[in-house]
């Protein structure tokens, strides 16, 4: 494991905001990135990494820390590189319902995948869509904060469907 920066890369979307992270734990220290989260302040987090992922850096609890301070979280595994499978199109209409009512109260949601970069950045890039945005404009305002956001043709395939 690495000792990289622990960042956290806001920027805003409606009336809230949504911000990019690599998996707490992968700057080498869990605790010192789940305070980093924690003193962001996210209504909501979404985990895009596998258990597997939040295991080997030490987050195996981390929906459990998020809760224990009232912060609600939402697991939705994919494989890096990965875009969503059956499982995840299907539980993604919750998701994208309550991500919608925390920007509707100028809320805060911090989506992380493992780098911090493409799956992040495929739910990030697809709540920006879903309130309102261009996929080209949002994908490049997504670019200009987190320059690595959406890594494959399939997570931009993905994050470019409108809601159901």
């Amino acid at each position: 494991m690495g000792s990289s920066e622990f960042a956290i890369f806001p920027l805003d979307v409606g009336a809230g905001r949504v911000a990019l992270s690599p998996i707490p734990g992968r700057s080498g220290s869990y605790e010192r990135d789940l305070s980093a989260v924690m003193h962001w302040g996210p209504e909501l987090v979404l985990t895009m990494t596998t258990q597997s992922e939040l295991d080997r850096m030490g987050a195996t609890n981390f929906g459990n820390d998020l809760a224990a301070v009232g912060i609600q979280w939402r697991h939705l595994p994919i494989v890096d590189f990965g875009a969503p499978d059956g499982d995840i199109e299907a539980k993604w209409p919750e998701v994208s319902a309550l991500c919608a009512r925390v920007f509707a109260q100028g809320g805060k949601i911090l989506v992380h995948c493992f780098g911090g970069c493409g799956r992040s950045g495929m739910a990030a890039l697809r709540l920006m869509v879903e309130t309102g945005e261009t996929l080209d404009v949002a994908l490049e305002r997504l670019r200009q904060t987190r320059p690595c956001a959406v890594e494959t043709e399939d997570q931009r395939t993905w994050a470019a469907k409108p809601s159901v």
